[in-house]
């Protein structure tokens, strides 16, 4: 309803695997490379989202990729074999810090930067590789590679007008999702807060294609289909300055996102809780980041660059927590 079918399917969905195809002990930890954390943090949890290292590891992608110079998917692909399959306890994270500039024009080698960016250019440089060789594709079909199968989903935006209640609905693909904590103390209620209809007037005013003319709205916007790794932001910045939001928020090990759905009615839609990244220090600015993760051994770990050490998961649940990796 509303949004465009794909032409062309370039990874096909039966084809992902939700769960470890092999179980093992953690991978090894990553050396910081000088202002490095805020990337190794990204890389660890990645290489314990289960879908994404079972294609990894298959060397599906490598075997058939025929690009010239930097391909991030390739350059994944050796990370995770490398922390995965060998059995060094310390791996240093060399490809990645050396094509740094290619991942995203911002960072810098020497210079610290933030994980939710880095994170970002790092989806979206594996979503440029799983395209190469894939021209003139659609947008649609382009929402139909491997990344955007794992992490990507649909938010459905419904403006009214309030003067004559015309509707108008519009679809946007997503890999992650940023939510506002200044007020909210758990994700739950953010969650709230993100699909509330927020009333829109004065400078944000809408021109209404019945009314023709700008008219006070209501904008809602919900989650129209669900990813299968589903990736939130708890926005710590206070402001442009670099101050930093600092409470807890609370989040739950098992997540039902079936209530922020634009259907709310069905069977409730379960996440398991796999990977959580925690910043620490006082400013936005600087400070240090590291991350809990579930190995394939269904147990938890933290991973602070070269240490990985066990933990509980009433740990994991207890930290002032940057971003969330939830698993379908």
């Amino acid at each position: 309803e509303g949004m465009a079918r794909p032409q062309k399917i370039l990874f096909p969905p039966e084809e992902i695997c939700m769960d470890w195809q092999q179980r093992q002990r953690p991978g090894a930890g990553l050396c910081n490379l000088g202002s490095t954390c805020y990337i190794n943090v990204i890389l660890q949890c990645l290489t314990y989202t289960p879908p994404l290292a079972n294609y990894l590891l298959s060397r599906d992608h490598s075997q058939l990729c025929h690009r010239q110079g930097f391909c991030m998917m390739c350059i994944m692909e050796a990370h995770v074999r490398k922390v995965l399959r060998s059995s060094a306890s310390v791996i240093w994270p060399r490809a990645v810090v050396r094509d740094l500039k290619f991942i995203g024009e911002e960072f810098e080698p020497d210079m610290a930067g933030d994980a939710y960016e880095f994170l970002r250019c790092a989806l979206e440089a594996m979503q440029r590789a799983c395209l190469s060789g894939s021209s003139n594709v659609d947008i649609s079909s382009q929402t139909t590679t491997i990344i955007h199968q794992i992490f990507g989903g649909f938010l459905k935006s419904r403006v009214t007008c309030l003067k004559c209640q015309a509707v108008s609905d519009s679809y946007k693909a997503f890999l992650h999702v940023l939510l506002d904590i200044k007020v909210p103390s758990s994700l739950t209620t953010a969650l709230d807060d993100f699909v509330a209809p927020k009333k829109l007037d004065g400078k944000y005013c809408f021109k209404c294609s019945k009314c023709e003319k700008k008219v006070t709205i209501s904008k809602r916007v919900t989650v129209y289909h669900v990813p299968k790794v589903f990736t939130v932001c708890l926005e710590r910045a206070a402001d442009h300055t670099g101050k930093k939001i600092s409470k807890i928020v609370e989040y739950p090990e098992y997540l039902d996102l079936r209530p922020y759905m634009s259907d709310t009615a069905g069977e409730p839609l379960f996440y398991s809780l796999y990977a959580v990244v925690v910043h620490s220090g006082h400013t936005c600015l600087g400070g240090h980041f590291f991350c809990y993760t579930k190995a394939s051994n269904g147990l938890w770990y933290k991973m602070d660059d070269e240490s990985v050490d066990n933990c509980g998961i009433h740990a994991v649940l207890r930290q002032q927590a940057y971003l969330l990796f939830y698993a379908r």
